[in-house]
């Protein structure tokens, strides 16, 4: 029997995913890393991105945002501010809150850092939401409007 990871992504609200593994990719701030079984404890800032993870070949996207991953003994825990199942993201009200977070950091002339900080991880978090949704929905024949 070939080793497993496990797997829990938690956000503030839930508990959205907790299972057994065959291996994760995520996005973190220095780029992407691929978990597999065995790994070396591993401990990093987690990015809005796609994650990826696969079960006896098949692969399941999530989309998330900030937060923390933590590795050890096979065992990968994702705390995030957000986490969503790619099939569970409206496309296109993520692409218009994208168009919403865009035109607010077109609209204010003067934004301090903390404002536009706040502006920059909306936009990042929705585009995140936006590609791993098309990327759904263009590996399931699922149409577009």
């Amino acid at each position: 029997m070939s080793k497993k990871i496990n797997f829990k992504i938690v956000t503030p609200e839930r508990t959205l995913f907790e299972q057994e593994v065959d291996q994760i990719t995520l996005p973190v701030t220095d780029g992407e890393v691929t978990i597999m079984p065995d790994h070396r404890s591993y401990i990093a800032s987690l990015k809005a991105g796609e994650v990826m993870f696969k079960v006896g070949g098949k692969e399941t996207l999530l989309v998330v945002s900030s937060g923390f991953v933590e590795f050890n003994n096979n065992t990968l825990v994702v705390l995030a501010d957000t986490a969503e199942a790619a099939d569970e993201i409206d496309l296109k009200r993520a692409e218009e809150a994208r168009k919403r977070a865009e035109e607010i950091k077109k609209e204010k002339v003067t934004m301090n850092e903390m404002e536009y900080a706040r502006v920059a991880a909306a936009i990042e978090k929705e585009s995140a939401r936006v590609r791993v949704a098309r990327k759904h929905h263009s590996r399931h024949n699922i149409k577009i409007d």
